[in-house]
């Protein structure tokens, strides 16, 4: 078993990650990549948020959430994390990040899809609270369905 991280360095993305964010992408996923213009209009857009948990000449993970104006409801849109830091909590300290950033632009709530046969991103999200709403048909460019996750995002007091 890899060591834990809890001490993840996470920080929103710049242009200058264009670069390793595609790597990464590109070594995470077969389909729905995001493309370098998606990624650059994602980092500029004041209705997305890019994070990204960096290490020395690769980013390990990113995650990326997309707001609507006027709109309670964020929408984690993806989360990537590499094969060589899973298993290192870097995926819940990114998720937990990109809770923060939604409750500081005042949403109550986050929702998301995950391919039915990703069980251990499935894991991850009802581990940390996320309830399964829906089942959505043939969702992905490949054909294959997804799962509608939805979590309240309640108030951290300090």
């Amino acid at each position: 078993m890899l060591g834990t991280r809890p001490s993840a360095k996470i920080r929103r993305a710049g242009l200058a990650d264009l670069d390793r964010l595609l790597a990464l992408e590109e070594a995470t996923f077969d389909v729905d990549r995001i493309s370098r213009d998606q990624w650059r209009r994602h980092i500029r857009s004041d209705s997305a948020t890019v994070l990204v948990a960096p290490a020395a000449r690769r980013i390990d993970a990113a995650a990326v959430v997309f707001y609507r104006r006027h709109a309670r409801v964020a929408r984690l849109y993806s989360l990537a994390v590499g094969a060589h830091a899973r298993g290192t909590g870097l995926g819940g300290a990114l998720l937990a990040a990109a809770e923060a950033d939604a409750r500081k632009r005042g949403c109550h709530a986050m929702r998301l899809e995950v391919r039915v046969d990703n069980p251990a991103a499935i894991g991850l999200y009802e581990r940390r609270g996320y309830a399964r709403i829906a089942r959505l048909p043939q969702f992905y460019e490949d054909g294959a369905d997804a799962w509608r996750y939805a979590k309240a995002l309640t108030r951290v007091t300090q």
